[in-house]
């Protein structure tokens, strides 16, 4: 009985198939508890509230993400780790939209120091350690790589290079290509960026 076995995985994992299932807008206590049979005061003893709920959906998807880009980059460097990395988003995003959709909300900080949270971050700085990018300068090159691929892969997602040819599928390979080229030259071409402002 789904009453017997309820707890805050349980709860968390419901919410992140509902988010799936029909955007994570309508993940709302009250959804998760009708889709669990139970009434919505039953869900506080496993979960604070609606934002801990949301959180709880990102904590599973920077997991879900991580293990997907540790395996799918184990035993690449440069391009092709890259490459590997920039895949793992961009099926993430297709195979599971509203847990997509919740690495991209501000999430609290208790889901910003979780140890998914910290999995995904490693995975992203082995990535950059095959360009040799570290220190601060390693911070700069996640969120530029962030930045360029979740702002791509937002675009495709709305259809927003759908007006003309080619294919955002026939795009991709040249963003990679844009970023592993600026991934490449960091070092010697990123020295003093405030030169250009």
């Amino acid at each position: 009985m789904i009453r017997a076995s309820l707890n805050s995985p349980a709860v968390i994992e419901r919410a992140a198939e509902l988010a799936d299932q029909d955007g994570l807008e309508h993940v709302t206590l009250a959804a998760v508890a009708r889709s669990l049979g139970v009434r919505p005061p039953s869900l506080y003893a496993h979960v604070r509230d609606a934002a801990a709920l949301h959180d709880g959906v990102t904590c599973v998807a920077l997991g879900e993400l991580a293990d997907r880009i540790t395996e799918g980059i184990a035993g690449r460097s440069g391009k092709d780790a890259l490459t590997a990395f920039a895949q793992a988003h961009r099926d993430y995003m297709h195979e599971h939209p509203g847990r997509w959709d919740a690495l991209g909300r501000r999430a609290g900080a208790t889901a910003a120091q979780t140890a998914e949270a910290a999995r995904l971050v490693r995975a992203t700085g082995a990535v950059l350690r095959g360009y040799e990018i570290v220190g601060d300068d390693r911070t700069h090159a996640i969120r530029i790589l962030g930045g360029a691929l979740n702002g791509f892969l937002e675009l495709e997602r709305a259809g927003a290079f759908s007006h003309r040819p080619p294919a955002a599928t026939d795009t991709w390979p040249h963003l990679l290509s844009a970023l592993h080229l600026v991934l490449s030259g960091w070092t010697a071409n990123i020295v003093n960026p405030q030169e250009v402002l």
